[in-house]
């Protein structure tokens, strides 16, 4: 598993994606002679070429769909500052409040006798 961040070079990138293609060509084979085996030894060759085929390109489909979304997640990551960029820094610039209080409800004074929720009155507990 890679962080974020951290990227392969081109040669790496290419040989786990020919290892990956490997091991689905290699299951989808094995998979493939197993269910051929019904039709008898001329039944394992073909199902074995047939899922070694099948597997590869699965395997192909799902490196390239990932590499897809992880180039996307990176997109993402840099556009919201999460990589080289300013999430979470001290020194941004909010807008100035309009007044200098704080609102009733995070004191705690929201609510009391004379309000009644939206949903109703609040019953009391039964004894």
């Amino acid at each position: 598993m890679k962080s974020i961040g951290v990227t392969d070079s081109p040669s790496a990138s290419s040989r786990r994606r020919l290892v990956h293609e490997a091991e689905g060509g290699m299951s989808g084979a094995f998979v493939g002679g197993v269910v051929g085996a019904a039709a008898g030894p001329p039944g394992i060759v073909a199902g074995a070429i047939m899922g070694g085929v099948a597997g590869a390109l699965s395997a192909l489909a799902l490196e390239t769909w990932n590499d897809t979304i992880s180039a996307r997640t990176r997109e993402l990551d840099e556009e919201i500052g999460v990589i080289g960029g300013d999430l979470g820094a001290p020194n941004l610039e909010h807008p100035p409040a309009l007044i200098g209080a704080y609102s009733a409800a995070s004191m705690g004074a929201a609510g009391g006798a004379e309000h009644t929720p939206a949903e109703g009155p609040i019953d009391p507990p039964e004894s």
